[in-house]
C-alpha cells in the first residue's frame, strides 16, 4: 500500500518536509517512490505537484492526517 508521508529533510532546528509518495513499510528516510510536493513549517511555505498527488489519490494512495491537512489548504481536496 503506498502512502502520502512527510519526509524529513533540513539541518537541526531549521526543518523542512518533502512530501512523498511511499511504501507503507518504508521508514520515515526510506526510499521513496516519487516526490510530490514540500511543507516548510517556520516559514509556512507549502508547494505541491497537484497532477502527480491526484495520480497517486486515485490509484489509492492514503494521505497522513498532517499531509491531509496540507492537502486542504492547498485545494487538493
Amino acid at each position: 500500500m503506498v502512502k502520502l508521508r512527510l519526509k524529513r529533510c533540513g539541518r537541526k532546528q531549521r526543518v523542512v518536509y518533502r512530501i512523498v509518495a511511499i511504501d507503507v513499510r518504508s521508514r520515515r528516510e526510506g526510499k521513496d517512490l516519487q516526490k510530490v510536493g514540500f511543507y516548510d513549517p517556520i516559514k509556512n511555505q507549502t508547494y505541491l505537484n497537484v497532477p502527480a498527488i491526484l495520480y497517486f489519490l486515485e490509484r489509492g494512495a492514503q494521505p497522513t492526517g498532517t499531509v491531509q491537512d496540507i492537502l486542504k489548504k492547498g485545494g487538493c481536496f
